[in-house]
């Protein structure tokens, strides 16, 4: 049965955006052809990192939302270990995708103020 993650990369790339674009669309088919099903892609951007890790002060953030089975998980995590623009990963599992649900919405409740008389 399917679930799923969000993983979590910090990369290491330049400011230009047809390299960040160029390595997204590559991390994206790796996990592809490992048999995940990419729901979203969040690019959240340069972030500075608490503390230098490999001698860098800072990484380019990007969340894949994806659904695949556990099994898979551990092949996905080495084949981007390979990949050296890869720094940091981090895996969290969602849910599974048979019980994954739509938010509901939120209704407003309606406040009814006092008249004095």
């Amino acid at each position: 049965m399917k679930h799923y993650y969000e993983i979590l990369l910090a990369l290491k790339v330049s400011s230009q955006e047809e390299e960040i674009k160029a390595l997204l669309e590559r991390l994206e088919k790796l996990m592809v052809a490992e048999g995940a099903t990419v729901q979203e892609l969040q690019r959240l951007e340069r972030k500075e990192f608490a503390y230098p890790h490999q001698h860098l002060k800072a990484g380019y953030y990007v969340n894949f939302i994806v659904a695949l089975e556990p099994s898979v998980v551990e092949k996905v995590r080495q084949r981007l270990t390979l990949v050296e623009e890869v720094v940091l990963q981090n895996y969290y599992r969602k849910g599974s995708v048979t019980n994954a649900q739509k938010p509901k919405a939120v209704k407003k409740k309606k406040t009814v103020k006092a008249v004095a008389a």
